[in-house]
């Protein structure tokens, strides 16, 4: 390992593993956007916006809730929610408790897209990634994803 002013280099077999992780998630995220857009007519990222709410006590969250959730920038969730209220699987509604915020509420149009949507996305996710894994496989990547997730949320 060679070390220089902010601490040390990945060794060959990290590196191998962080590249791998950083195509694979490329690509599992171009493949995912892929399928729906061609099977259900909506993209990866409105997917996760309508699964965020549908999650959602009420199927409504604050929008800075749902930007804290979503894969996407706070901004690149105002232009989703935009585009789904004019869908009409969304809509805005006014914070009861604070007149700034935003809630925004899954409807039951929208619902009905996230359950037509669903079977085809879960069978792309099983076929490209856990048709790929056995169980333990499934259960390190599980303890290994919640590490990272929780040091970075800092719950270490």
């Amino acid at each position: 390992m060679v070390a220089d002013r902010n601490g040390p280099w990945l060794d060959d077999d990290e590196q191998r593993m962080w590249r791998a992780y950083l195509d694979s998630t490329r690509l599992l995220f171009r493949t995912l956007d892929r399928q729906l857009v061609r099977d259900s007519g909506i993209s990866f990222a409105d997917y996760e916006l309508l699964v965020i709410l549908s999650e959602a006590p009420g199927r409504r969250l604050r929008m800075s809730e749902i930007a804290e959730a979503a894969t996407t920038t706070r901004s690149g969730v105002t232009r989703a929610v935009t585009r789904l209220v004019e869908l009409g699987w969304v809509v805005r509604l006014e914070c009861e408790d604070d007149r700034r915020g935003t809630l925004a509420e899954l409807t039951d149009e929208g619902f009905r897209v996230l359950e037509s949507a669903s079977p085809g996305h879960v069978a792309a996710v099983r076929s490209t990634v856990f048709d790929q894994l056995d169980g333990d496989d499934v259960q390190r990547f599980t303890a290994a994803y919640q590490a990272i997730r929780d040091r970075m949320q800092g719950r270490d």
